[in-house]
């Protein structure tokens, strides 16, 4: 029985960083779809709307709305909006300069979270295509450009940039292996049913699919859920990026991930109907194996270890499991203590591995005692 556990776990461990991607990869070749930015663009061009949420962001909202306005893009078509999470520093005055400029401020009654801002200013917004981005994010002055032509598409409904990190010296960060595959899994979601999260610091979509909006969900997972719902898919595009600042205090970066994995799981709590099969089809199977299945990894890998312990006397095979899984999540702790050794690109790999995951074990308690998150505090970077 213990024998057939530790296999049991062991395949859920595993499923969700290497089965799944060899499936969606086989999916993706049955049946996925083709993003085609080349497509005619539409009689109407699309007008849009930046909707850039900030709190308290006095120090850095001029560089953003400077930035804002270096987009290329035909400015009778385009417009700017701050809006204001009840901030109460100069972040509303700073914005109220720029009201000659077209950059308007849309500054939420109370201070309900995120996406409650975000609400307001949906409401406020005249253009076709809502681009939602946050006060750390630079934008290349090309992305908009790039980024509308995707809803040239009729099946897409929502796009999503890539992520670039600057590092605190100005450098952009190379790409990791993590990372690389993260990017690529998420071009095969695009062709499959569609992304199940988009990058919250940047993504657009179709106001008609914004009518819908959960305040208490995160804002880049209800719009995915969103555009599945109207059977539109919301994909990445690789040629829209968007820069920010690694955060300054490094620390801080596990805080963030047990905010942003107890922000997924409540979103997805409020609608569970996503995982089923029958109204949801593949989107359901990403969902569960992109989300669900990722957040339990921790537990699974705390089975297989616990499971591995009580057999590995059994055959030299399992006590050779069993030391393997104690020399990994010791070359960890040892990187813990001895930040250095982290400059190795394996060591990094590992370190990197076990820290997500011990976040996610961490969130998922935080989660199971009621802890949730509603209001937000940028990171400082």
């Amino acid at each position: 029985m213990l024998t057939f556990l530790f296999w049991l776990f062991g395949i859920a461990a595993v499923y969700s960083y290497f089965i799944y991607p060899l499936v969606l990869r086989l999916l993706v070749a049955k049946v996925g779809a083709k993003t085609n930015v080349e497509i005619a663009p539409p009689v109407s061009p699309a007008s849009v709307s930046l909707i850039i949420t900030a709190y308290n962001e006095e120090t850095r909202v001029r560089a953003k709305i400077e930035n804002s306005l270096q987009l290329q893009f035909d400015t009778a078509a385009f417009e700017i909006i701050i809006a204001s999470d009840c901030s109460a520093d100069a972040t509303d005055d700073i914005v109220r300069e720029y009201a000659d400029r077209g950059v308007r401020l849309v500054r939420a009654p109370e201070r309900l979270g995120k996406e409650h801002a975000q609400q307001c200013a949906i409401k406020e917004a005249s253009g076709d295509i809502l681009v939602f981005s946050d006060v750390a994010t630079e934008i290349p002055a090309d992305a908009i450009q790039k980024l509308v032509r995707y809803f040239n598409d009729p099946g897409v409904g929502a796009v999503s940039s890539e992520d670039r990190f600057i590092s605190q010296d100005g450098a952009v960060a190379g790409e990791g292996a993590y990372v690389k595959y993260e990017m690529w899994l998420r071009q095969q979601e695009s062709k499959l049913a569609g992304l199940v999260g988009l990058s919250g610091s940047f993504f657009a979509a179709r106001k008609s699919l914004c009518n819908e909006w959960d305040i208490h969900s995160p804002s880049d997972f209800n719009t995915a859920l969103n555009t599945a719902k109207a059977g539109l898919r919301a994909v990445t595009a690789p040629d829209v990026l968007g820069f920010y600042q690694d955060l300054k205090d490094p620390s801080k970066e596990y805080q963030r991930k047990i905010r942003t994995v107890i922000r997924g799981m409540t979103g997805l709590s409020r609608h569970a109907e996503v995982l089923g099969f029958g109204k949801f089809g593949f989107f359901s199977f990403q969902v569960i194996s992109h989300k669900l299945m990722r957040w339990l990894t921790p537990w699974f890998l705390l089975a297989v270890f616990l499971t591995n312990a009580l057999i590995a006397d059994s055959s030299l095979f399992y006590f050779l499991i069993f030391g393997a899984q104690l020399a990994f999540y010791g070359v960890a702790v040892v990187a813990h203590f001895l930040p250095n050794l982290q400059s190795i690109s394996i060591i990094k790999l590992v370190y990197f591995f076990v820290q997500v995951n011990i976040a996610l074990l961490d969130a998922g308690i935080k989660f199971i005692a009621g802890q949730r998150m509603t209001t937000w505090k940028p990171s400082a970077r």
